[in-house]
């Protein structure tokens, strides 16, 4: 279980969990039938990233990412070889494994911390620290206040005295690979839907959505899915590749659409629609947006 600080209000943060109400939030019998229509999308099971493995749709093609953007760097993400089940940080695997399509190459750590918004929040981290972005490496704890990567890896370390957070200094520099992974789980510690959601903005057209925005419940049971590739048709239609981590801590995954099995794992997606459903969680309301 993540640490539980600041009474209240951190807890409701922590969790990923599903509501108990399978008519809303919950992924009701419809999210976890077995895809029994096969998919008219064409898995190139032999590729390990996520744009080679699942090519655009018939008469889509992928939207044209940035060189170097974090749109790439998801779009170009190594995969596990295809059919790798989805594994809880103690190694074992989750019960249902039905529902997705590819394991993303990366570790979830030996703790139950990197769960649902740590997924998208490791995905960034790592992002902005291969390219060297380290002043770009900041985020809130629940509480508001920010932790910085610059000032971890100088020796700063949060206190936490029962509502309080103070940081002080008492490391030595240390800008090492390790230690950037020991800044991250307290990161996942601290941080969570609530903290996100106000760290992004909103996306409010369809249109506008891009790799590595994100679908989010903000609260108590609260969730996170990013979006893992966009394709689009001559007339501007857009389709979507959703991924997610999950509670307890487990592998980042790319999820199936149980719901248009024959543009599985695609879906359709609209910033304004009431509720959107997603192979393991329904987001309503839906909540799209973009760091």
């Amino acid at each position: 279980m993540k640490t539980v600080f600041l009474s209240t209000l951190l807890f409701l943060v922590l969790s990923c969990n599903k509501t108990t109400d399978s008519s809303a939030k919950n992924n009701g019998s419809e999210g976890s039938e077995r895809l029994e229509t096969p998919s008219l999308i064409k898995i190139k099971k032999d590729q390990n990233t996520i744009k080679e493995r699942f090519p655009a749709p018939d008469g889509y093609e992928y939207s044209t990412s940035r060189p170097f953007s974090f749109a790439e760097y998801i779009e170009s993400f190594p995969l596990k070889a295809y059919g790798s089940p989805i594994l809880k940080y103690d190694g074992t695997e989750i019960e249902t494994q039905h529902l997705h399509e590819a394991i993303f190459d990366i570790d979830t750590g030996t703790k139950d911390l990197q769960q649902c918004a740590d997924a998208i929040i490791r995905l960034r981290a790592e992002y902005l620290f291969k390219l060297k972005k380290y002043d770009e490496i900041k985020f809130h704890f629940t509480s508001g206040d920010l932790m910085t990567w610059n000032d971890y890896k100088n020796g700063t370390r949060a206190i936490v005295n029962g509502n309080a957070v103070q940081f002080r200094k008492t490391e030595n520099f240390d800008d090492s690979r390790e230690n950037f992974r020991k800044y991250l789980d307290l990161v996942f510690n601290y941080a969570g839907t609530i903290s996100l959601n106000k760290e992004t903005k909103p996306v409010l057209n369809t249109r506008d959505l891009k790799t590595g925005d994100i679908l989010i419940t903000a609260g108590s049971p609260g969730h996170i899915v990013f979006i893992a590739g966009v394709s689009e048709n001559q007339q501007g239609k857009k389709l979507f590749l959703l991924a997610e981590g999950f509670t307890p801590a487990q592998s980042i995954h790319l999820l199936k659409n149980p719901f248009d099995k024959k543009i599985s794992p695609w879906y359709d997606l609209d910033v304004n629609a009431d509720e959107t459903k997603t192979a393991r969680y329904f987001f309503k309301p839906t909540n799209f947006r973009s760091f």
